[in-house]
């Protein structure tokens, strides 16, 4: 990373972590990924029970792989069927610490999140003790219309795809409802693939420190 571009990543993240901060979120900073399973470490116990939203971020962190080799009491989402993965849902939102990234952090400190079977907003916003967000620099935006955005054009579609979903935004690269020239929060298709059917906004947090965010200055996930 050339120099200037690393002040501007590193000025932005600073200027998101003090937002986050005030908003009563625990924030760190990572360099690189490799740091982030030393960061993960100073966070949870081998006695604690702890679960995870399906997160490309962090597989590329390198936490998953942390939680299911060392010895940590991990629901491992491998273990679950189709025919049973409710059960791997609900036990998720009664663990002591939950894992996920986030679809997009405004530099105004909001989390914003959006899912098709809400297992993980739902934990986001409530049940777990502690929830841990990893986040690559890529998911930092200006504001909630940016993070509107970024999942209608990025996330979304790319999830789309990783998912095999027969929708719009897997065939075309983004959401019909752009297409339509109609950009409102909820707007998009019809499909009964759709992964955009409850949206989240995590801004000031009556329980301090209990989402703790994990920013890192490089790429991670969707």
């Amino acid at each position: 990373m050339e120099e200037n571009v690393k002040k501007i990543v590193q000025m932005r993240m600073e200027k998101t972590k003090k937002a986050l901060e005030s908003n009563n979120m625990q924030v760190f900073i990572a360099d690189t990924k490799e740091q982030v399973p030393e960061i993960v470490k100073t966070l949870i116990s081998k006695d604690e029970l702890i679960g995870s939203g399906g997160s490309v971020s962090l597989k590329e962190a390198g936490v998953i792989d942390m939680l299911k080799n060392e010895g940590y009491n991990f629901l491992d989402r491998a273990d679950f069927t189709a025919e049973n993965i409710k059960d791997f849902y609900i036990k998720c939102f009664s663990t002591d610490t939950y894992f996920t990234s986030a679809n997009a952090i405004t530099e105004n400190g909001e989390l914003y999140n959006v899912d098709g079977n809400s297992n993980r907003i739902a934990a986001i916003a409530f049940g777990p003790e502690s929830v841990i967000v990893v986040a690559g620099y890529n998911k930092i935006v200006k504001n909630l219309d940016d993070a509107v955005k970024r999942v209608k054009t990025i996330a979304a579609p790319a999830n789309t795809v990783r998912l095999s979903c027969d929708t719009f935004c897997h065939e075309k690269g983004e959401c019909a409802a752009l297409a339509g020239n109609c950009d409102g929060i909820t707007s998009g298709c019809k499909s009964d693939g759709r992964i955009c059917c409850n949206f989240l906004v995590s801004a000031q947090q009556r329980h301090k420190n209990r989402i703790k965010v994990i920013l890192v200055a490089e790429s991670l996930g969707y």
